[in-house]
């Protein structure tokens, strides 16, 4: 089945290979070549995220083995599929890059082929390992260059001059320095450098969803995606904008890729974009923050989301549920944009369909929403249910289950004449949205498997992708064979069509990570670089410099940084540069100011602003491929993008100080009704804020209370504070009586103080998270303080930290060893923040009454 990004252009696909997949399609002996080293790195991968290494006790590599391997195969096929120029060919691979791609595939294996050896010897490299980290160091930064861009390989080669001039360095950034031997092996030879935890996230999680994500879109879920959002929203006033938004919601969840998300339905979404009314730069900018955002939609988000379970240390299943809300948010937002720039166009509908009264159109909307709830949460329960009652035979039957979900599925498909393969942009045509829905529906069940592994089952994300995979490759194998039988029709060739759907998905997926696996490689050197020479030490002072210690400013400090960087390194490297160096620093300065900031609102807040720069003009990939689709000017579309992306950057800003937003710190489903209410209102607000228009233009006064209403209702506890404070204080004596009655994942808010390695007196407000309490006796207070990493003693009705578990809840919410706790602070007895929420409510509905008045006589 040909993929959306198979209908574009010619120009438009050579765009996307090179960005994503390397230009270079050699005919031959080389094709053959690149063939089967790409479908056997998929296999490998596949292999390595399964439990059937361990199940059969054969091919059992430990992580660092994985690693070098995973870099091997990614640097031969950089130099085999990149050329390395614009004018190298396209159609063979040179000599050179022959001998190229075998160096490198040597040096990034070399792990693994002397891995033996190389243990005997920790720290003490022979001329050959120093001879092959140095080509291996080289011919990295080379195929970054292709693969990449030379501002990565440039910012790469910064830190290793870095490295060996530090005596040179002025003051606030000198150190001893590092002789070559000493970079080399540090760089190469271990697991600090570039076999670090960025390529073991890319080993063991990231190839596998993107592959997921490949193999989704060839089996036909990412023309479906699209399909169903145009049945449901293409005949709405500015339908192909509210498409394009849907759409690459539901294909971000399964994507990373935003150059390709512009393409694959950029195509289609912004002619009809420029036909419905809204003219080449705006339809450019709405088809590019749809798709850039896709990389922080749940629950597959772009690559450096799964860096952050190392960095941040909690479960990636955790981070979805702390990223989904601002994800969903910033959609609305832009879904409310586009609507509100339809009204402002005064635009009709590009496509009609069967006339409903609003009352019709309600009781389809409900019936359709709830059916689909009580289908969900009856397959939750009996899922449930079977654990219960067959223990570890229930796999077995939730796999008999979803066997029957998929005969259900494919029978209705069966009964629905086929979706077609594209848009008809100059005659479109409204579909019914459940009949399109129904013929596709099979598609959700690897979706619904990879959700439910995650986030129930909790397994890791590497295994929650494998058994998606599993599923859908039977679901492609199948598809095609199965509707055909149920139809009565013949199946010939349609088992050959869907083995070949498979094998293209792998070879594809294994193309589409070439370039984030050299990214993640190259990015080991920039956080080698950091911990070889202390960089990071340095950085606290440094940050405090600029922003005078001042949270705001440092939060705006750093925006800036990941912007800048975002013009040349793609989002994962910035990550890994910027959440290294200042994520630590922010929680550190937050804490010396009295401002508790959550560890992973840090490392989301650096993610967005990441992301931003691939919007973000003169050099945003995504703007200029929707650019070339539109026809229009790059620049002027990034900026369009960019007034547009002022709701998405506004977020990260809200949960650094409502950590709420990132469902934290919230004690009911009740209060997390009201809270997600509470910011969806806030998003719309601010999103009629940033057009100036609500039901009609706004006016000054209009603008000035709907601006206080969304300060009301995104951070209604900084009002709060203001009448009564948050806390009380309460002697440290009481730690261990109070850790002994909080909840489960009770947190528990100290002052505590001591000395730093500088010897600076410091006073910090710190939080810990404590885990579960037990299931059956008295919890101990001491044991759960020590389940988080944190042992006290008390002396004389105080409380001295003696020991802090590296790698621990405590340890990374900012604890230190040998200081004491000056104060407990305990929520004190206020009237609830929410509350502001009434205020807010009467100023929104104040500004609908008073432009409804002025709409009165227009209608009339």
């Amino acid at each position: 089945m040909a993929t959306d990004l198979e209908k574009a252009p010619e120009s438009l696909q050579q765009l996307v290979a090179e960005n994503d997949t390397g230009a270079r399609r050699p005919a031959g002996v080389a094709a053959a070549i690149l063939f089967t080293v790409s479908l056997g790195w998929a296999l490998f991968q596949l292999w390595y995220a399964s439990p059937l290494p361990f199940s059969l006790g054969i091919g059992i590599l430990n992580d660092t083995e994985a690693r070098a391997l995973h870099l091997g195969l990614a640097l031969f096929l950089a130099f085999t599929a990149w050329p390395a120029r614009r004018r190298s060919p396209r159609d063979r691979v040179p000599l050179t890059d022959w001998v190229f791609a075998l160096a490198g595939a040597f040096a990034g294996a070399y792990l693994l082929l002397f891995y033996a050896q190389l243990a005997t010897r920790p720290g003490q490299p022979t001329q050959m390992d120093i001879v092959v980290a140095c080509t291996g160091l080289v011919l990295l930064l080379e195929a970054t260059r292709r693969t990449v861009g030379w501002p990565m390989a440039a910012l790469a080669g910064v830190f290793i001059g870095y490295a060996m001039l530090g005596p040179w360095m002025p003051e606030v950034l000198s150190h001893k320095g590092a002789s070559l031997n000493r970079l080399l092996s540090h760089l190469w030879l271990t697991t600090e450098g570039v076999y670090g935890i960025a390529l073991g996230v890319s080993t063991g999680a990231i190839f596998v969803y993107v592959l997921f994500g490949t193999l989704l879109d060839r089996a036909g879920g990412g023309n479906y995606m699209m399909q169903v959002s145009f049945a449901a929203l293409g005949h709405l006033r500015g339908g192909p904008a509210k498409v394009a938004v849907v759409s690459s919601a539901l294909n971000g969840m399964i994507s990373g890729s935003s150059v390709s998300n512009v393409v694959s339905g950029g195509i289609f979404t912004i002619p009809l974009m420029k036909k419905a009314g809204y003219g080449g730069v705006k339809a450019g900018a709405i088809e590019t923050m749809s798709s850039v955002n896709g990389q922080i939609m749940p629950p597959v988000m772009g690559a450096a989301a799964f860096l952050m379970v190392e960095y941040v240390g909690i479960p990636y299943s955790e981070i979805v549920r702390n990223a989904i809300l601002p994800a969903t948010l910033s959609y609305i937002g832009l879904l409310y944009i586009v609507h509100l720039e339809a009204l402002k166009l005064g635009m009709n509908p590009v496509s009609q369909r069967v006339e409903r009264s609003w009352g019709a159109r309600m009781l389809r909307l409900g019936v359709g929403l709830s059916g689909t709830a009580v289908v969900i949460g009856a397959l939750y329960y009996l899922f449930v249910a079977l654990k219960a009652m067959l223990g570890t035979a229930a796999p077995w039957a939730i796999g008999a289950v979803v066997l029957v979900l998929y005969g259900l599925s494919l029978q209705q498909a069966a009964r629905s004449p086929d979706l077609p393969e594209d848009i008809d942009i100059d005659n479109p045509v409204a579909r019914d949205t459940w009949p399109t829905v129904r013929a596709g529906l099979h598609f959700l069940l690897p979706i619904g498997t990879l959700i439910w592994c995650l986030m129930v089952e909790e397994m890791s994300p590497a295994l929650s992708a494998f058994w998606a995979i599993a599923v859908l490759i039977v679901l492609m194998l199948t598809q095609r064979p199965l509707i055909a039988l149920l139809r009565g029709q013949p199946a010939q060739g349609a088992w050959n069509d869907g083995a070949r759907d498979v094998i293209g998905g792998l070879t594809d997926g294994s193309r589409n990570m070439i370039g984030i696996a050299v990214a993640t490689a190259t990015a080991g050197i920039i956080v080698g670089g950091i911990t070889l020479t202390g960089l990071g030490l340095r950085m606290t002072e440094f940050v405090e410099f600029v922003s005078g210690g001042n949270v705001i400013a440092m939060l705006l400090f750093i925006a800036f940084v990941c912007l800048v960087l975002g013009l040349g390194v793609p989002t994962t490297a910035n990550y890994v540069l910027v959440a290294t160096l200042m994520a630590p620093v922010v929680v550190e300065l937050g804490a010396q100011s009295g401002l508790i900031i959550p560890l992973i609102a840090v490392h989301l807040f650096v993610f967005y602003y990441g992301i931003m720069g691939d919007i973000t003009p003169p050099v945003g990939l995504a703007t200029f491929a929707a650019a070339a689709i539109s026809g229009e000017d790059a620049i002027k579309t990034g900026i369009q993008g960019a007034l547009y992306a002022l709701r998405t950057v506004v977020l990260p800003f809200i949960w650094i100080f409502n950590p709420q937003l990132l469902l934290l710190e919230i004690d009911s489903m009740a209060e997390g009704a009201v809270v997600i209410a509470a910011c969806t209102l806030a998003m719309l607000v601010f999103s009629a804020l940033t057009m100036n228009w609500f039901r009609v233009r706004l006016k000054v006064w209009e603008w000035v209370l709907l601006a206080i209403a969304v300060a009301l209702l995104f951070r209604p506890d900084a009002f709060m504070d203001r009448i009564a404070p948050a806390y009380r204080d309460a002697e440290p004596a009481q730690l261990v009586d109070l850790a002994r009655d909080a909840p489960d994942g009770g947190r528990l808010v100290m002052v505590i103080s001591g000395t730093t390695l500088e010897g600076d007196d410091v006073v910090k407000t710190v939080a810990l998270r404590l885990g579960d309490r037990p299931a059956e006796g008295t919890p101990d207070g001491r044991k759960r303080l020590q389940e988080a990493g944190l042992t006290v003693v008390s002396l004389a009705g105080q409380a001295q930290i003696s020991q802090v578990k590296f790698g621990s809840r405590a340890q990374k919410s900012g604890f230190e060893q040998g200081w004491s706790v000056q104060t407990l602070k305990l929520p004190a007895e206020r009237a609830n923040p929410h509350w502001f929420y009434l205020p807010a409510l009467v100023l929104v509905a104040l500004v609908w009454w008073s432009q409804g008045r002025r709409m009165a006589p227009r209608a009339a």
